[in-house]
């Protein structure tokens, strides 16, 4: 932000061009006003980023979908620091089932967006989520039949 803000020190007051530069310099301004999703007199952006989720679904599923995404992302931030500090069997397995839906709900936006024809797509998901499961499987199976998530990691890091 602050180098925005040197940028915009470098902006005349009513073009908003840099001296040396040829191109149209970015102010926190519209910056601010392009992350909370409002127009901005003067720029000329058509992408919007959503940090919140979409006011425009009335969908109950798709919201708690989204939530259920930000609270497993938030969980795994807690879990990585537990994992390290207090090795224990609860936080194997926890990580176990919080990585595993992470990259799930993440490879899962990846064959949505990339994997064309209907056909196609749900043969991607179907095989993806059999992934899913015998890694969730596998993960569970390590930590009860050998040390575990936090152990194999602090073993690696000794190495």
């Amino acid at each position: 932000m602050a180098t925005l803000w040197r940028l915009s020190v470098l902006c005349s007051a009513g073009g908003g061009r840099a001296l040396f530069l040829q191109t149209p310099v970015v102010r926190p301004a519209h910056v601010s006003a392009f992350l909370q999703d409002r127009s901005t007199p003067g720029w000329c952006g058509i992408q919007h980023i959503h940090l919140s989720r979409s006011h425009h679904s009335g969908s109950k599923a798709a919201y708690l979908h989204w939530t259920g995404e930000r609270v497993a992302s938030v969980l795994l931030l807690g879990l990585i620091p537990a994992a390290y500090l207090n090795p224990c069997s609860v936080v194997d397995y926890s990580l176990a089932a919080a990585l595993t839906l992470h990259s799930h709900w993440g490879i899962g936006q990846v064959v949505t967006d990339y994997v064309r024809g209907a056909a196609l797509q749900k043969a991607a998901k179907a095989g993806f989520l059999v992934l899913s499961a015998f890694t969730f499987a596998g993960l569970c199976y390590f930590k009860y039949h050998d040390v575990g998530i936090c152990k194999a990691v602090a073993m690696l890091w000794k190495l």
